[in-house]
């Protein structure tokens, strides 16, 4: 009996260039390509439906975008994963990457051979990002973004992640979270990993602590 194959999801609007894929990944006999979606809509419909290894997911797309796909594929089944494959060079889709839990970011520019390793390595768990951006964002990460800046990383947060850190304030579960808010629980999982990384926390117990903190300084907002 052969070794597994790595099964693989396509999303890309490009009809050609998910054919172009296809015949790549199929000249690798320890791939195989499981389905392609054309939306992130579409993409995320496909991978529930088929439980891919990974998903190579383009970023932008008609609609939703392709972070947002990778939000909640992930959301639903942890252990498919996401390779980003794009042609733009950008700094915030690839912030925006990391945080909905991607396992690489690559730029179109690949070599096949070396997209195929990519694959592989994503596939076994291994985290890969294009070097060529990569320090920047890393940078960005432990400095702008970590340290939040004057208003202690608030500016970062949206407002549904406003809301849910609340709640987090409260003692609430994730899944007592998911309950008030209509979210799956692994969704509301990724929206606190999100809030501790902005705010630069790193448990949630921490929370608490720094709302406390923000009503003291009379600077505390309506989170609901």
């Amino acid at each position: 009996m052969g070794p597994t194959r790595v099964r693989v999801l396509l999303c890309d609007d490009h009809e050609l260039v998910r054919r172009g894929l296809r015949a790549l990944m199929e000249s690798d006999l320890t791939v195989e390509v499981i389905g392609e979606a054309g939306s992130a809509d579409e993409a995320v419909r496909v991978a529930a439906a088929t439980s891919p290894d990974v998903v190579v997911m383009d970023v932008r797309m008609p609609g939703r975008s392709g972070i947002e796909a990778c939000r909640d594929i992930r959301a639903h089944r942890d252990q498919t994963r996401v390779l980003i494959l794009t042609s733009f060079a950008d700094d915030e889709a690839l912030f925006s990457a990391i945080m909905a839990g991607a396992s690489g970011y690559v730029l179109k520019q690949i070599h096949g051979n070396d997209l195929l390793d990519a694959i592989h390595r994503v596939a076994l768990g291994e985290s890969l990002l294009d070097p060529t951006v990569t320090g920047r964002v890393l940078a960005r990460i432990r400095g702008d973004v970590v340290t939040g800046g004057e208003d202690g990383g608030v500016e970062q947060l949206t407002p549904q992640e406003r809301r849910i850190i609340g709640l987090v304030a409260e003692g609430m579960t994730n899944r007592q979270i998911g309950e008030r808010v209509h979210l799956a629980e692994k969704t509301v999982k990724n929206y606190v990993s999100n809030i501790l990384m902005k705010l630069d926390l790193s448990r949630r117990a921490e929370v608490a602590a720094f709302m406390a903190r923000r009503k003291r300084d009379g600077d505390a907002q309506n989170w609901s």
